[in-house]
């Protein structure tokens, strides 16, 4: 199982895959706002979401678990 971290403090703007989808490493699985950039986050490896940890709107700091991949 892999999890997926923020890679730099800021708000979950998005979540773009879903609890069961396929991914594939590299794919974008979240967007973060970040001193109003926009900073997307990819998975690392290969596999399925198996558990959305963040919310959208919610504010995270730098290495906070955004979502599982198993």
């Amino acid at each position: 199982m892999a999890t997926v971290k923020a890679s730099m403090a800021g708000t979950v703007w998005k979540i773009v895959v879903a609890e069961g989808e396929q991914v594939t490493a590299g794919q974008d699985v979240a967007i973060l706002e970040s001193m109003k950039m926009e900073i997307p986050i990819a998975a690392e490896e290969d596999g399925v979401v198996t558990k959305i940890i963040a919310n959208e709107g919610d504010f995270i700091n730098v290495d906070d678990d955004i979502l599982e991949i198993n």
